[in-house]
């Protein structure tokens, strides 16, 4: 053969690859509303600029037919390309082959895929669509997936790492997910547990289905595993592009930054009417971060999961920042066991890639109750203080209305390292809510009075005035400043800017051991 028919054969040959082995495999595909590998990986990465690897690789199993089916790259597509111009590097399961389940081959290519992503510095993002563990191949198909989470491991928190599920993730393969950064799905089309239904209905006799058992919805909303839920491949895999450019490459680096036209010194006029006076009135805590940040623009992590705490990246000053806030209209704000799990790891996460933290604080104190007791609350609400105190980005919090006891401790506050502690004169920092302390404090005096009514109103009244008025902690150098609420956008960047070159020796050691 001539180089040019040389050339044309493998033109041909990557094609034919690429198309996939059996047409009617790819119509299947599309019936269930669901994309091939490669074209997922058109919709994520910029145009024309995917680099394949290995797409020639096949396995070399044998027994149970195995050495008689030798499709050209294993049932996973990898490579890099970029998104909004930054490389990525990125694998995706081919269900067409195999069903998208992982052999010996199929896990080497993205193992070296794994570590080219990690001496290169840049996010990886697998786009996971697969039936597993490759029964014909046994133990090796097992090996494959412990080198996985292995390197998933090992890049935590130093390239991000993204897992989009857009198919079925069983057994042993949903750990992989677990162990990175964020987790987003597809409704209908992607599900993940542990052990499917048919397992739990043979053991326990419960009826469920795929859905039910471990869909989009049930992740995002009650086991809190996904970070994100969408109805369609294409606007999840748009959300997965902005996110990137969100974050920064690695772990030594800064997100990058946009020029805005939303001015630094705008005034927050808004916030006079969005949050009440009255410390027992509920308001969308999701309104006040608009109002703030550059041009109302936010990126909520599960946004449907412990809903009394909000969780989202946005940007000041044209600047990425890491925003935790207690969310008044759910739960009254309140830290939960579930609230202070996603906290923390948000707080971890930023931290991480070098995103700075600001904190709003409207917080009553922790859920109190037996369930939450027996359930951990103690550790679990450790976890969030473990990751603040442990936290070396600049951290800047607001106390909007209440912060009370334990959990104004908790929630960021200057005791445990905030760089910056800012107030609303509406401010009310207390170990607990008045009513609460004058009924321990004036017990005696409330019960031996001719009328109890009338002097426990009093004592509440003293112990306002006397320790939660809004100067109580600025006069005490607890709070850095007691802000005009139409300041805060202004106050929060010259923070930021003040704080952009934070520097923060570690104590050596060789890693922490964060609550359980």
């Amino acid at each position: 053969m001539t180089p040019l028919e040389r050339a044309a054969a493998l033109a041909l040959l990557k094609e034919r690859t690429r198309e996939g082995e059996d047409p009617a495999a790819t119509e299947r595909q599309h019936a269930k509303g669901k994309l091939t590998a490669y074209e997922r990986i058109e919709l994520l990465l910029d145009k024309d600029s995917f680099q394949e690897m290995d797409g020639l690789r096949r396995h070399r199993a044998s027994g149970f037919g195995m050495e008689l089916r030798r499709p050209h790259s294993d049932g996973v597509v990898t490579g890099w390309g970029t998104v909004h111009g930054r490389t990525v590097f990125v694998y995706a399961h081919d269900f067409r082959i195999f069903g998208g389940a992982l052999g010996e081959a199929h896990a080497s290519k993205i193992h070296k895929l794994m570590d080219l992503a990690e001496v290169s510095g840049a996010p990886l993002v697998s786009l996971n669509d697969g039936a597993g563990a490759r029964i014909q191949e046994g133990v090796t198909a097992l090996a494959g997936y412990g080198g996985i989470f292995r390197r998933n491991t090992r890049n935590s928190g130093v390239i991000p790492q993204i897992s989009v599920m857009l198919g079925p993730c069983a057994g042993g393969a949903a750990y992989s997910p677990a162990l990175t950064d964020f987790v987003f799905m597809v409704r209908e089309t992607s599900q993940m547990f542990i052990t499917g239904p048919d397992v739990v209905r043979a053991v326990t006799g419960e009826e469920v289905s795929m859905d039910g058992l471990g869909g989009a919805d049930v992740h995002a909303e009650i086991s809190g595993v996904a970070g994100f839920a969408y109805d369609d491949e294409e606007s999840c895999l748009e959300e997965v592009r902005y996110l990137l450019a969100l974050l920064p490459q690695n772990n030594r680096e800064l997100s990058p930054v946009e020029t805005t036209d939303d001015p630094a010194d705008r005034v927050n006029d808004a916030l006079l009417d969005l949050v009440p006076a009255d410390p027992n009135r509920g308001y969308d805590m999701r309104a006040v971060i608009e109002e703030i940040v550059d041009d109302g623009e936010t990126f909520e992590v599960h946004a449907r999961w412990a809903t009394n705490i909000v969780c989202t990246l946005a940007r000041l000053d044209g600047h990425v920042v890491g925003i935790i806030a207690n969310q008044p209209s759910s739960m009254a704000g309140v830290l939960d066991i579930h609230a202070s799990e996603k906290a923390a790891r948000f707080v971890t996460t930023c931290d991480a890639f070098n995103i700075p933290l600001i904190t709003l604080v409207d917080v009553p104190g922790f859920l109190p109750g037996v369930s939450q007791e027996h359930g951990g609350i103690i550790r679990h609400g450790a976890k969030l203080l473990y990751a603040y105190c442990d936290a070396t980005v600049p951290r800047v919090s607001v106390i909007l209305r209440k912060a009370y006891g334990g959990a104004y401790i908790v929630m960021d506050s200057q005791s445990i390292g905030a760089d910056v502690t800012l107030a609303w004169p509406t401010n009310e920092i207390a170990v607990m809510g008045a009513e609460g302390a004058a009924n321990v404090i004036f017990r005696r005096e409330i019960a031996a009075a001719d009328d109890p009514d009338s002097v426990r109103a009093q004592k509440i009244e003293d112990y306002k005035s006397e320790l939660m008025h809004p100067y109580y902690a600025a006069e005490r150098g607890l709070v850095s400043d007691v802000i005009d609420p139409r300041d805060t956008r202004r106050a929060l960047i010259r923070s930021l800017r003040m704080l952009r070159s934070k520097h923060a020796d570690l104590v050596s050691r060789k890693h922490g051991n964060p609550p359980a």
